[in-house]
């Protein structure tokens, strides 16, 4: 009898299961990654890189038709980067409660709202939030279809103006449009702010602001923020969202034409983030090497095969590099020198389909600058290490 009882409950545990994978793999392939790359992570249910794409983008003209400019993350279900877009102008605060947000919405499995609303409530409670690692403010929101979380995003930057704009508004409205309303369901109400009310003697605070918009260095003003994002950031020489996209974009055709992938970063020349994809089927440690080689070359102003190369001529320096100056050498990580001045860096790792991270790099940089940039140049003596991951 009990082995019979035994029996029946693994032929009902097995059942489900199916039944729950089934369910699963009802998400709508054109959503998730699907097929081979699917396969080589052993995930159906992950957002792909179509997806999260055109929701940034949605977001991001939508921000554009209220003049204002956001910061937007894109995160996986596992937590891991898919997408990002640093808009002209962005400073720090942007960009990071950006990512807060979203990693806030998936450990929720809900919008950051609801994080804020319990602090407005109970003000207390934001310590034991921080504690947990939430960012006590709405932006943050889950990417459910079909009732299955397939990742999160999380949009910061912008004064909201509600019911008429904030940050929420903009990633749900972009998450109807790309995704279709049935799947997206109404924002949280915002619950009053207390803490509102104006202090008896509020401090007085200075305004730090200039008229005068910095200046560029290099040829082509398209290829740097500009005007207005330049002020706010006060600074002429930090490379456009529109040339971020436009290298990443040439190198993940060069990855697909050699039938792999990448994962991309490109990072200002302060180190924060302005674009960031990762291609379906790269796993961790694709994504995180991508992002290590773009700050080592950001840090020593030199591509990261130089070390690559200095590994194999010195091993006894490694040890060194690697653990004191916290350097990533491997190479794909490459300074972006336009016209003889930074701009930024730019790393790649996955191997890009077998024809090297350097190498994709180096395409999206010429066919972005073309005689402009600065590349790694070898002797013709040596063999390049270029393929290295």
């Amino acid at each position: 009898m009990n082995v019979r009882l035994i029996a029946l409950g693994l032929v009902a545990a097995c059942a489900m299961a199916l039944g729950s994978a089934a369910f699963a793999q009802s998400v709508p392939s054109q959503f998730v990654v699907s097929g081979k790359a699917a396969e080589q992570i052993q995930d159906f249910t992950t957002i792909n890189l179509a997806t999260a794409e055109r929701i940034a983008e949605t977001c991001e003209k939508l921000a554009v038709e209220q003049n204002v400019a956001i910061s937007i993350y894109v995160l996986d279900n596992d937590g891991n980067h898919v997408y990002m877009d640093r808009m002209d102008g962005q400073g720090y605060l942007n960009i990071i409660t950006a990512e807060m947000k979203a990693r806030t919405a998936l450990m929720q499995r809900g919008a950051s709202k609801a994080v804020m609303n319990q602090v407005r409530q109970n003000p207390n409670a934001e310590l034991q939030r921080i504690q947990l690692g939430m960012f006590a403010n709405s932006g943050g929101l889950p990417v459910v279809v079909n009732k299955q979380l397939i990742g999160v995003i999380g949009i910061g930057g912008s004064a909201p103006r509600v019911p008429v704009w904030s940050d929420e508004i903009c990633g749900h409205k972009a998450m109807q449009a790309v995704l279709g309303a049935s799947n997206v369901p109404p924002l949280i109400e915002d619950v009053p702010n207390p803490q509102n009310a104006a202090p008896a003697n509020p401090a007085p605070v200075p305004r730090f602001a200039t008229a005068a918009t910095p200046k560029a260095t290099v040829s082509n003003p398209e290829w740097v923020v500009g005007g207005k994002g330049a002020q706010n950031v006060f600074d002429g020489n930090q490379i456009s969202l529109a040339a971020a996209k436009k290298i990443a974009k040439v190198c993940r055709d060069f990855a697909a034409a050699k039938g792999g992938s990448m994962s991309l970063y490109v990072i200002d020349t302060a180190g924060e983030f302005v674009h960031m994809e990762r291609m379906d089927g790269q796993v961790f440690n694709n994504i995180r090497t991508a992002l290590m080689k773009a700050e080592t070359s950001l840090q020593t102003r030199v591509p990261t095969s130089v070390y690559t190369a200095q590994g194999r001529n010195n091993p006894a320096g490694l040890n060194r590099t690697i653990v004191q100056y916290d350097f990533f050498t491997n190479s794909g990580g490459i300074p972006i020198v336009v016209d003889g001045q930074m701009i930024g860096s730019v790393g790649v790792g996955g191997g890009a389909g077998g024809g090297g991270d350097e190498n994709c790099a180096i395409e999206g940089l010429k066919a972005t600058f073309g005689e402009h940039v600065t590349l790694p140049v070898y002797p013709a003596t040596t063999t390049a290490a270029a393929g290295a991951r």
